[in-house]
Parts: C-alpha cells; structure tokens; sequence
C-alpha cells in the first residue's frame, strides 16, 4: 500500500511539473479510487487527466486512454495505452468476462487449445481460428506474439511457475498482466475482476451492468438461505491418479461459496496442516479424507482436472472406502461440472445450486446449473 501511495504521489507531482495540473494534494488528484465491493487483488487510482493506476501485487500499470498524451512516470510502471488490442490471454477465467461484455473480438490468442475450452462461445471462436492458440503458457510462439502487434498478455498466476516465459514476453515490448482472480477469497471477487477488464477495453457500463445483475441474484440466493437450525457438512474434492485426495483450503473461494449457501465446510484449519502458500488447493492422504469427511452430508466431486465421473459406481471403483461414507449411502454425492470453473460469470448461479442441495430443493432433481447428482 505505502508503495502504491507513493506511485501515485510521484506521478501526481510528475505531472504538475510537465504543466499538465496545478500542484495538488494527491486526494485531488488520484482520489477517484475504483468502487470495489469483494475484489482485493487489485485496484484503480483514476487521474484528472484520464488516466489511470492499476495495482495488481506489486506490480503498477499506467493506462493511457487513445490521444491522450502518455505522462511522464516512474521507470517500474508499465504503460499500457488504449486502445488495449489484440491481447493474447493465457488466463481461462477471464475469458468468460471478456465474452460477457462483448469484449470477447480484443482477444485474438491464447494457450488454451480447443479441447481446452468448456465454453461454448470460446470453443467455437478457438476452432474457428477468430482465436489463435499459439501454445501452452510455458511456452508460446514468441514469433507470433512479436508479429501480432499484442498489446497486453494476461497470464493466470501459473506463469509464476515460468517466469522466464514472462520476462521474454516483456522483452518483446509486451506488457505482461498476472490476473490474480484465483488468490481472491469471496467467490464474487473473481466476477468483479470484470470490471477491470471493462477499463482496459473501454467497456465499463457493460461492465457494471454485468456485476450489479449478478450481485442482484447473489443477493437473492443468500436472502434464501436457511439461517437457523443445523448446516449439513460438505466435502469438495477429486481423486489424484497418484492417490492423494485434492481438496479446498478453508478459506478458499470455494469452500467459501459453500459457506454462503448454508453449508459447512468440514475441513477445517484446525483438521488440516493448511500451509502458507498461496495456492488454493492441497492434497491429503487418502485415511486423512476418509477419517474426515466420511460422515459428510454432501459430498462433491470436482471434475474440472481428471474429468467428470459417471456415476456412484465409478467413485467406488476408485477406492472402496467410498461404500461407508454417509453421503453415498444416503444418495448425496454431485459432480460439478467442468464449466463451473472456466464460467466466472456463474457465481450467482453455483452458489443458488448449493443452496438447493443443502436445503434439501434439490432432492427431486438430478441436474443443476453447475452441478449433476451422481447415481
């Protein structure tokens, strides 16, 4: 924070000194902050003159808007000047936000092939060529970026793993912007990160409209949602073929997003060694799950990283113990669908299908927006 203050000071002053503002306080002149409601990994600093200061980790992003005059800035503070096209996107859970204000023709490449994609829109655009996969994140076609004009490359958190591909992209003359949307801890905060999307491709209303539509309906679930009596307990994981047992850390957007919906997640920090890295997953043993969440209420199976199972059958088949849990015995095993991630936009609508299951709605259906039940 102290370092985005003083960016922002510095600039100020950078820019009463190029004749371009009287000197001011920086409240006057950097005070128009972005209104964010759940969103904690970035923000937006709006300048008098149109400009604007994107923070995002550490990381500082100066956005000229088109014929306005690039003011002079600090050397660690990327420029990035509209209009923001063609962009190459390596990460999937922004793809769903551009498409969803019509924003989805700025996005020319990606490293997600056709198979890749669970969404329909971007599949079709993918195998049409209108987006051009030019290899996995690790490793893109450096030459076709350097050709392309690119504009901006967002990359998901996972380039962290690859920072040598994030710096030859850099050195292309790229500016490199690492979406932290998976690191947010309250599951709205992803479909907020919309509305920076919006600035950089100069469709904010659509934006706007967007994320108060969906806060509407999210309001509406939770409105819904049982406060009094018992929260049945929820376990959210899938099976490694190494054999571990991959589930959400207490505190994670999903587990989160049971918690909304009336559920209680059953592992807890204090049952797990939770470590303190960033990622939002971590495998246990197999016994550990077993002796935690066999008498769960609801258990579901996330299918977005080995694929989704068919039936209760196929979760037996995988380890036997599944035959003593609780919630395969009582029928209360769902698979969520592999869209459900790559989907921002279906916050609203995952959490309303939590609640059904948890309430008790769901009994007499076998098919939800995000998720199916397992028989």
């Amino acid at each position: 924070m102290i370092k985005k203050l003083f960016l922002c000071a510095v600039l100020c002053l950078m820019l009463a000194a190029c004749g371009q503002g009287a000197p001011a306080r920086q409240t006057d002149t950097a005070a128009q902050k972005m209104p964010l409601t759940y969103a904690q990994q970035f923000s937006v600093d709006r300048m008098d003159n149109g400009c604007a200061l994107i923070h995002i980790d550490t990381e500082t992003f100066l956005l000229v808007p088109e014929n306005v005059e690039t003011p002079a800035h600090d050397d660690n503070v990327k420029v990035l000047k509209q209009p923001i096209a063609p962009i190459y996107l390596s990460a999937t859970a922004a793809a769903d936000l551009f498409d969803a204000i019509g924003a989805l023709d700025c996005v020319t490449m990606t490293s997600t092939a056709a198979d890749g994609w669970d969404l329909p829109a971007i599949k079709k655009a993918v195998d049409e060529g209108r987006i051009e996969y030019i290899g996995k994140y690790s490793a893109p076609d450096y030459e076709v970026l350097a050709e392309s004009g690119c504009g901006l490359a967002i990359e998901s958190t996972m380039i962290y793993h690859s920072p040598e591909t994030k710096e030859q992209i850099e050195n292309l003359g790229i500016p490199v912007l690492t979406e932290r949307s998976s690191y947010e801890a309250h599951p709205m905060a992803r479909l907020e990160w919309v509305k920076l999307y919006g600035l950089l491709v100069g469709r904010e209303d659509e934006a706007n409209k967007l994320f108060d539509e969906k806060q509407r309906e999210f309001e509406e679930t939770l409105a819904s949602v049982q406060k009094d009596g018992k929260r049945p307990t929820a376990a959210f994981f899938y099976l490694s073929p190494k054999g571990h047992v991959n589930i959400r850390k207490p505190g994670d957007y999903v587990s989160k997003m049971i918690e909304l919906a009336g559920g209680e997640y059953i592992f807890t920090a204090d049952k797990l060694n939770v470590d303190e890295n960033a990622l939002s997953t971590m495998n246990i043993q197999l016994e550990e799950f077993y002796e935690t969440a066999k008498d769960a209420d609801v258990i579901i199976y996330n299918s977005t990283i080995e694929g989704e199972i068919a039936d209760i059958d196929t979760l037996k088949a995988m380890s036997p113990v599944f035959e003593d849990f609780r919630a395969v015995q009582n029928g209360n095993v769902w698979c969520a669908e592999k869209n459900m991630f790559q989907q921002t936009t279906g916050v609203a609508d995952t959490v309303a299908d939590l609640e059904k299951i948890f309430s008790g709605k769901a009994d007499d259906e076998d098919r939800l927006e995000f998720m199916h039940r397992l028989k």
